[in-house]
């Protein structure tokens, strides 16, 4: 096992807004051909709330599987987009997960760019109350009735303050805070996370970033790329296999704005028609437009990280200085 000065596990993590550079960086540093020594030396546990979900590789970015061959990735294509992977689930897992990759003498490197998922693993989970099935079954039943909207409203005015932390096509979340606050009488929002580190792991917190002129256009080009790479292709799979607007995986950036303008799939892939063709070009301006609008939430939401390293990229590079010293020091410490 990795020598260490305590009994903690010492995990590095990596945040980084959408389009920052994530997988650009744990290529350079970890993969076959790192000039930096730190192949082999760890594997990486996903910390992305869409990347667990199977078939949605390209919306999602999802490593490259030689990427994946070269450097063990945990915690992607788990679960159907028909499951909700919650945050208390990712939290176990990605636990489980750091716990044996330490036992095999590597270091874990928790990376992503879900908030919640990284500040969950940080901090843990609050102490909710456990679920009522009734109270989620009549909920459930409301939503279908009624339609999502009329709950997401309801929840405005009970706990503002968590329903402006959820995108109003989350089901599972909005029908979760509602049922918290039927059964207790609190908002969600009122059980307050702990301001202070999870004992039992040394972490080591690094958070990229970019200007946000240099972001917003790696994010528009990114997203140019998905649909050159198929991404239209990917989602009328997924419509073909019968998922629809409800399932949580199509609440993901990509796939819902195009579900909502395609609810059947984009017809005739072979032989777009020119109303289609203007259709997409307005479905790719606005899933630019709430990719800037996420990563600009995602900043928001890692401000204030005891401990946290916030380290700037350059415009045109995937390293820096500060990055590569911070992780060199870390890696010296526990090996």
């Amino acid at each position: 096992m990795i020598s260490s000065t305590d009994n903690r596990i010492p995990v590095l993590v990596i945040f980084g807004p959408t389009g920052a550079g994530k997988t650009a960086l744990l290529r350079s540093l970890f993969a076959a051909g790192s000039p930096y020594f730190f192949k082999g030396r760890c594997e990486v546990v996903s910390a992305d709330s869409m990347q667990v979900y199977k078939g949605m590789d390209i919306g999602t970015a999802k490593p490259d599987k030689a990427l994946q061959k070269e450097l063990l990735h945990h915690l992607i294509d788990i679960c159907p987009p028909s499951e909700q992977f919650s945050a208390s689930e990712f939290v176990k897992a990605a636990d489980l997960c750091c716990r044996d990759i330490y036992r095999r003498s590597k270091i874990p490197v928790v990376a992503g760019g879900s908030g919640f998922y990284i500040k969950s693993f940080l901090f843990g989970i609050p102490a909710t109350p456990k679920g009522n099935p009734c109270v989620k079954k009549m909920l459930r039943e409301r939503a279908l009735k009624e339609g999502l909207a009329s709950l997401y409203r309801e929840l405005e005015t009970c706990d503002p303050i968590t329903a402006a932390k959820i995108h109003k096509n989350d089901a599972y979340r909005i029908e979760r805070a509602l049922e918290v606050f039927l059964c207790t009488g609190k908002p969600l929002s009122s059980f307050a996370v702990s301001d202070e580190l999870r004992a039992g792991f040394d972490f080591c917190i690094i958070i990229l970033g970019r200007s946000r002129r240099e972001l917003y256009e790696r994010i528009d080009k990114r997203v140019d790329e998905m649909f050159e790479q198929g991404l239209v292709r990917e989602f009328n799979a997924l419509v073909d296999k019968g998922y629809t607007e409800d399932d949580p995986g199509m609440a993901a950036i990509g796939y819902r704005e195009l579900i909502r303008e395609f609810p059947d799939g984009v017809p005739s892939l072979s032989l777009l028609s020119d109303e289609t063709l203007k259709k997409l070009e307005s479905v790719k301006k606005l899933i630019k437009l709430n990719s800037r609008h996420y990563a600009k939430k995602q900043y928001t939401m890692m401000k204030n990280i005891p401990g946290a390293v916030f380290c700037p990229l350059s415009e045109g590079s995937e390293i820096s200085y500060s990055v590569l010293q911070k992780i060199k020091d870390f890696m010296k410490t526990h090996t």
